[in-house]
């Protein structure tokens, strides 16, 4: 198991994230990845620090989909690729329905068929043995909808990339987008993930790579954790509750919650509704004290140095390829780093 370390979402100075970073690189760790939501994008980064490294990997977790049409998407990634030495890894992701249609004006229909024709395009484009045409449900290249000039032609890339294809990964949740990731992704970028559960969170997956006659090597699990170093596990299990209170007991009109659906799947399904119909009260705070510890535990990294070590060590026995922890403490970093 591969350690790897998760940007936040907040946007922060370059002044803070560098730093970081270098130190990740020098004592080793496997990657650094990028996120995106509706801050900063995924992207400007990873090409400052692709010049300011030179082994560790870069990874998007995630370029959204919504975001850039997939020949856009294509350019991008190889372009990182060449600017990095062939370092880059693609995380692609559909997003929410409030953040697709509400910030990037885009309708959220058809999940799986778009992200499995936009991963096609997008692998079209960058082995460019041809020119890129495309007969899609949802795209369609050259574009002959309404509008169109009819005179367009397809066209095949001016870039000539470093690789004939860069590793794609999907930041995937539910079981329909964890089965895809089985059938076409290189890695799947995991949300609350925990070995305890493994067997049953990996069955969508396992299901996808049959359905492609493919095998779990063909297919690198990356969790992301959410970290808390404390004084007392106690400590670090509050810091992350109200976290967690949000994620499992969200409920947006007309959306499904996948995370409150894999919390079911771990044997949470009772807390889950709890959490829910407390938020939906406006009970916060006994929403924010119904997170179960044991979800906490197994989902997460917290309390003191010795027992982030120690949790570590349960994931190696897993499938686990990589393990991303969204965190900024050097010295968790090295000791992390040291228990692999």
């Amino acid at each position: 198991m591969r350690l790897g370390l998760a940007l936040g979402y907040g946007g922060e100075p370059i002044e803070q994230v560098l730093p970081i970073v270098e130190h990740a690189e020098r004592i080793g760790v496997d990657s650094v990845w990028s996120v995106e939501e509706y801050g900063p994008d995924a992207v400007s980064v990873l090409g400052y620090l692709a010049a300011r490294t030179r082994r560790i990997e870069l990874g998007t977790a995630v370029m959204q989909i919504p975001a850039r049409t997939p020949a856009a998407t294509a350019m991008t990634a190889m372009t990182l690729d060449m600017l990095s030495g062939g370092r880059f890894r693609l995380g692609l992701g559909l997003s929410v329905p409030w953040i697709v249609e509400g910030w990037h004006g885009r309708p959220y229909d058809r999940p799986m068929r778009r992200i499995r024709e936009y991963a096609d395009i997008v692998r079209k484009a960058v082995a460019r043995t041809e020119r890129l045409a495309y007969d899609g449900e949802i795209y369609q290249l050259p574009y002959r909808g309404p509008g169109s000039s009819g005179q367009a032609r397809p066209v095949r890339s001016e870039m000539a990339p470093l690789r004939p294809s860069i590793p794609l990964y999907l930041g995937a949740i539910g079981p329909r987008s964890v089965a895809l990731t089985g059938e076409i992704a290189d890695g799947w970028l995991a949300g609350l993930y925990a070995p305890e559960h493994e067997t049953n969170l990996t069955r969508p997956l396992d299901e996808g790579l049959a359905r492609a006659g493919r095998t779990p090597a063909d297919v690198k699990i990356c969790p992301i954790l959410y970290v808390a170093r404390a004084d007392t596990v106690a400590e670090g299990r509050d810091a992350l509750r109200p976290l967690f209170a949000h994620l499992v007991g969200a409920v947006g009109p007309g959306a499904r919650n996948t995370y409150f659906d894999v919390a079911c799947r771990m044997g949470y399904e009772g807390r889950a509704r709890d959490i829910r119909a407390l938020l939906a009260d406006g009970r916060k705070a006994d929403a924010v004290a119904a997170v179960p510890d044991t979800l906490l535990d197994e989902t997460t990294l917290l309390g003191p140095l010795p027992a982030i070590v120690d949790r570590i060590l349960a994931w190696k026995d897993s499938r686990v390829d990589t393990l991303i922890l969204l965190d900024r403490d050097a010295e968790l970093l090295e000791a992390a780093q040291a228990a692999l």
